[in-house]
């Protein structure tokens, strides 16, 4: 535990990082040329404050804690290091990434597909909802890197024949304080016992827990500690206002807020699937163009609704918290927390979809009667008094009327759709009888008409 103080207070160390970022390159930071120059085609010309401090620390060999904030560019501080080993070691499953959420695995292995696309490193997004022989093809084939979710990577550990990683150089972890609170503690101490000792660990999170600082304890080696914010953080150019209002009018509200920043692009967040689904129904009744992000839809569907929004054919997108960690879609102007976040923790990592990488965004959470306790707790974590978003409460109500019409034909909607769900499920089930036993019938018959035939 000692190391963790070598490097002197995360404060300091910002400091001079941030006196010599003008003059901070990728090569000054002991990045190979051929990668440099992805950097410089991805058009990143200058390392963030987290490249500048892990990237170094991480080429010598070294255990890295990164805390940063969401849209610090954490992926580049781990992908940089590891390309650069890649490239003086190369060797097959080199490389482990483990992430919460499948989207997260996607968007990494973008980013080293598009940072080694010159060199040639091949990636395997390892993650739940796809067909696993795929996978299991994918990783036979040795990828350098893989990216995977804990639960499905366990799965190919105990039953995909050939398949290990005891050749593992790294292990990376991101958002991992969120790994560890979706309960996945176990995979992870499965998947820390079939991998090397002797390994380089980096471990990423935008928040400090108890819980990452036990699984530092038991992964890494006199780590060091890159901090850029050590205290909860969101980010200077974001603009955060609350409303508070009853919580029968929140439709009504959100299509108010829709009307009177038109021509931004939305993202809002509710707590549950279903609350998702019906207020993405709601708002297309309205001729909204939204679509919804949650985890009872099929991986295609997911990835499916995320492209149509980053190509800016969707304007809303609503989600649940899925959506809330570590995606980089570049246009998202005003975050919208429809159902207030109940962890204050899950505020930051959802307002950081907006103003990311250097822009300016707008957040507004929704506080009805019950938020109260909850709202201000989240004021306490971020140390900010939210100012109130500016309404005219008169013209509000003028669209009472229409979205309570949206809202009966969203309820009967999701209605039908349950009911349609119910009804496959049923008709499957008849199916998968009836053909059993005609292929029951058709053996039994096929010897009679054989013999007949024969006549």
């Amino acid at each position: 535990m000692a190391a963790l103080e070598e490097h002197g207070s995360p404060a300091e160390a910002a400091q001079t990082a941030v006196g010599e970022e003008e003059t901070k390159t990728f090569k000054d930071l002991g990045v190979t040329d051929v990668l440099c120059e992805a950097c410089d085609q991805l058009g990143w010309t200058k390392p963030t404050k987290i490249q500048i401090e892990a990237i170094p620390l991480a080429l010598q060999g070294r255990d890295i804690i990164g805390l940063a904030e969401t849209g610090s560019g954490k992926t580049g501080a781990f992908a940089l290091p590891i390309l650069n080993a890649l490239l003086e070691t190369p060797q097959r499953l080199f490389a482990l990434v483990l992430t919460p959420t499948r989207e997260l695995a996607f968007q990494i292995s973008e980013q080293f597909e598009a940072l080694g696309s010159s060199i040639g490193v091949q990636t395997a997004v390892i993650v739940g909802g796809i067909d696993s022989m795929s996978q299991s093809l994918a990783l036979a084939k040795k990828p350098h890197v893989v990216i995977a979710t804990p639960g499905r990577l366990i799965d190919h550990l105990e039953n995909t024949k050939g398949f290990n990683l005891r050749a593992l150089k790294y292990l990376v972890m991101d958002e991992a304080d969120r790994i560890l609170n979706m309960d996945f503690e176990t995979e992870v101490d499965k998947i820390l016992k079939v991998i090397p000792r002797d390994r380089k660990t980096f471990l990423f999170s935008a928040t400090m827990t108890k819980k990452v600082q036990k699984l530092q304890r038991a992964a890494l080696k006199n780590p060091v500690k890159c901090a850029v914010s050590s205290k909860y953080q969101t980010v200077e150019k974001l603009q955060q206002y609350y409303l508070f209002i009853p919580s029968k009018f929140k439709d009504t509200y959100l299509v108010y807020i829709l009307n009177e920043l038109a021509g931004n692009s939305f993202m809002i967040f509710c707590s549950t699937c279903n609350n998702t689904q019906r207020t993405a129904l709601l708002l297309r009744n309205l001729g909204f163009t939204a679509i919804p992000l949650h985890g009872q839809m099929s991986q295609s569907k997911r990835l499916g609704s995320l492209n149509k929004f980053k190509a800016k054919a969707r304007s809303i997108l609503l989600a649940t918290d899925v959506a809330s960690r570590g995606l980089d879609i570049p246009h998202v102007d005003v975050v919208v927390n429809f159902d207030i976040p109940t962890h204050s923790k899950d505020y930051i990592h959802r307002v950081g979809r907006t103003a990311r990488a250097g822009r300016s965004g707008k957040a507004i959470t929704f506080v009805t009667q019950y938020d109260v306790e909850l709202f201000q707790r989240i004021e306490h974590l971020i140390g900010k008094k939210l100012p109130v978003f500016p309404t005219q409460d008169d013209e509000v109500m003028m669209l009472t009327e229409r979205v309570t019409e949206a809202q009966r034909f969203a309820r009967m909607e999701l209605r039908e759709h349950g009911e349609k769900k119910k009804r496959t499920r049923e008709d499957a089930g008849d199916n998968d009888d009836t053909e059993g036993a005609i292929g029951v019938r058709n053996k039994v018959a096929g010897g009679k008409m054989k013999k007949r035939k024969g006549r």
